[in-house]
């Protein structure tokens, strides 16, 4: 379940500028570029499911890349210079990164080119 806006976790002023004022950060910066494990991406400010890792892939960008998303949980807004397409989160519309249709690097044929700083991962393995 989701968070509401005042339960949102505190951002640090990098996780700001990416979530909030929709900026990138380097490529292969990122905690979670090459991160391999069995659970959940969420969203870094709401913690709403975004990306089962199981959909996670390298694709050699420098950026985590997914060929799928959580149904319904990730929206697409054409950029306005109508080159790209922008993804939020749809519960905080927190900006996640641009989704790319056509390169034939799986065969859903999608990427989800997300900065590493939008998203948190949550394992489904159990501790003990």
């Amino acid at each position: 379940m989701s968070k509401l806006k005042k339960d949102w976790n505190l951002l640090t002023d990098k996780e700001h500028r990416i979530i909030v004022n929709k900026g990138t950060e380097y490529p292969f910066s990122g905690d979670v570029t090459s991160f391999k494990g069995s659970g959940v991406f969420v969203c870094r400010r709401c913690e709403h499911p975004l990306y089962e890792n199981e959909d996670k892939f390298d694709s050699g960008c420098g950026w985590p890349s997914f060929d799928d998303n959580v149904t319904g949980n990730v929206k697409r807004i054409r950029d306005a210079d109508g080159m790209r397409v922008e993804i939020v989160c749809s519960n905080c519309d927190g900006h996640l990164g641009h989704v790319f249709e056509g390169e034939q690097l799986t065969s859903k044929n999608v990427r989800h080119c997300v900065n590493s700083l939008s998203i948190r991962f949550v394992s489904s393995q159990r501790e003990g």
